[in-house]
């Protein structure tokens, strides 16, 4: 039995179309397979990702970071965290990570990294994870994986069961600032807002984020624990309170988060603290006075004296008043022959004292008492 020719062209096509087929299925399998091979990788396709060089290391060891798909040459915080899953985040905050062994790297042109970090123990249990977070610009975070060997490990505490709340009143600061912020003391006010329960379940001391950003510099979250409950379908005002660090100034922007998702921004306008201006303008004139009195004081004691200036000058004596005694009648007694002569002596010194101390009298022109006085008209 002889097969046409025509049937084996027919069969020959429809298997390279076969074949064309499952390869194009394969080159459409193979990215997804790569993305889910990353370890520790959060995101979804086109989500910055990071990936570990060592999935559990010791306290004193060293671990190497990489990531993709992050913003070019942005700053990133690499962190190690407790309390914390990628599926749910760092449940503790900022507070539950190792900040003071935390590493800081920028991206190249690609949006790539690779940074060495030391392993160090998180101040809250594990499960734990390395936490890497933009510090500038949009806000963009991973969480990748990790063990730290030795350190304690607890259960993530418990979600609310069908609890959501959302915001359902705009925002507002209250407080006003004291004299004391005017010297640099740290700005606070407190954050108002109005929740509601959408949710089917309540909601019970919901524990929220306040964070504090300046310029173009990523929120600093702290969080912010209100006590009470609220209930399916309630609302609340809650007030949380605020604070700057010290001599903050410039424009602000508070934002509140709760979980994962950011509920309210509110802007804050913080004044000079012109206080510490005045301060140091007047230190910088009163220390230079001071520092000009001084030195002049010393060139005082320490320069030279002219001739001549130690000649100690010959005080006037004083003339002693003439006492006036009474005779037992009730009238003047006269002068005594003595006291007239010791009167008349103190007369001569205090004369021949000012001949001595003033310089322009000559001895030959000085008054004195020898000299015949001048008569007057009528006496012989």
């Amino acid at each position: 039995m002889t097969r046409q020719p025509g049937l084996r062209a027919s069969r020959r096509s429809a298997s390279a179309v076969l074949l064309l087929l499952a390869a194009a299925a394969l080159l459409a399998v193979l990215p997804a397979l790569s993305v889910l091979s990353a370890p520790g990788a959060r995101a979804a396709d086109g989500d910055p990702t990071v990936s570990l060089s060592k999935k559990e290391a010791g306290k004193g060891g060293e671990i190497t970071v990489s990531g993709s798909g992050w913003r070019a040459e942005a700053l990133l915080m690499l962190l190690i965290c407790g309390q914390s899953t990628p599926e749910r985040g760092v449940v503790g905050g900022t507070n539950a990570c190792a900040n003071a062994d935390g590493r800081a790297v920028t991206t190249d042109k690609k949006g790539a990294f690779s940074k060495k970090l030391p392993v160090t123990e998180p101040p809250k249990p594990c499960p734990c994870v390395v936490h890497v977070a933009t510090v500038t610009g949009e806000q963009a975070l991973a969480d990748a994986v990790f063990r730290v060997a030795g350190h304690p490990t607890k259960d993530l505490p418990k979600q609310t069961g069908g609890g959501k709340l959302a915001v359902l009143a705009t925002t507002r600061l209250e407080g006003d600032s004291s004299l004391l912020t005017w010297f640099g003391a740290p700005p606070a006010r407190r954050l108002v807002f109005t929740v509601g329960n959408l949710g089917s379940a309540p909601v019970t001391d919901p524990v929220f984020e306040i964070g504090t950003a300046h310029g173009v510099y990523a929120p600093q979250w702290e969080e912010r624990q209100w006590r009470g409950t609220v209930a399916p379908g309630a609302k609340a005002q809650i007030k949380l309170p605020v604070e700057l660090s010290a001599g903050a100034h410039g424009d602000y922007q508070v934002s509140l988060r709760y979980g994962q998702k950011v509920l309210a921004e509110q802007p804050w306008g913080v004044g000079r603290p012109w206080g510490v201006t005045l301060f140091w303008v007047l230190l910088c004139m009163v220390v230079p006075a001071a520092v000009f009195r001084i030195g002049m004081a010393v060139v005082d004691k320490v320069r030279p004296r002219p001739a001549g200036s130690h000649r100690t000058r010959t005080p006037a004596t004083r003339r002693r008043p003439k006492r006036r005694g009474r005779t037992g009648a009730g009238q003047d007694a006269t002068t005594a022959p003595g006291a007239t002569t010791e009167a008349t002596t103190n007369a001569a010194t205090t004369t021949d004292a000012t001949t001595a101390v003033l310089p322009w009298f000559t001895p030959d022109s000085a008054p004195s008492e020898n000299r015949p006085r001048p008569t007057t008209k009528g006496q012989a």
